[in-house]
């Protein structure tokens, strides 16, 4: 069988059409949701409130070791912060075009992709500002204790390369 050039363009659309429809493969729970039952994000200690320094991030990983995040502390209010001044945010640092870590450059106060020159602006929700990516970095949703503990306790957006930011893992008998 042949496929012409002009069938091939309408097979491949198609299939580009079904993998950018929400939801079309696979679904990410998220807390409150009705698949949150089934995979629970892990709540896990990251620093204290007192230890953190402004514009000095702090490496972590979240939701399970293979997943490379980043806590900041930006000195003023922005979206989704929490703490007394509600500027402290955290991501995943993986650039959701091709997942290559990406690092944040203090003296811009942006993250930047050395693969493919994503921009990506922590104080405006992990938005990209240029480049290849087509999606933000995933956030890690963030609580903070009465003693200044806090807790990572789940993610918005989906890990790059990941089905689920949350791996099933097999339990053997």
């Amino acid at each position: 069988m042949t496929l012409s050039r002009r069938n091939f363009f309408k097979l491949t659309g198609l299939g580009a059409a079904a993998a950018a429809t929400p939801g079309a493969f696979a679904q990410n729970a998220m807390p409150g949701s009705a698949d949150a039952g089934r995979q629970a994000y892990p709540v896990q200690p990251i620093a204290r409130l007192d230890a953190l320094v402004v514009n000095q991030p702090l490496d972590f990983a979240y939701p399970d070791a293979g997943s490379a995040c980043q806590l900041l502390r930006l000195g003023h209010a922005v979206p989704g912060g929490i703490g007394p001044q509600q500027d402290i945010v955290a991501y995943s640092i993986l650039c959701p075009h091709m997942g290559c870590p990406t690092s944040y450059e203090s003296s811009s106060r942006r993250y930047k992709c050395g693969c493919h020159f994503s921009v990506f602006d922590p104080e405006m929700g992990g938005q990209q500002v240029i480049g290849q990516a087509t999606q933000d970095l995933p956030r890690v949703l963030l609580e903070l204790d009465d003693d200044g503990s806090i807790r990572a306790v789940g993610m918005v957006g989906l890990v790059y390369g990941r089905q689920s930011n949350v791996m099933v893992q097999e339990v053997s008998a």
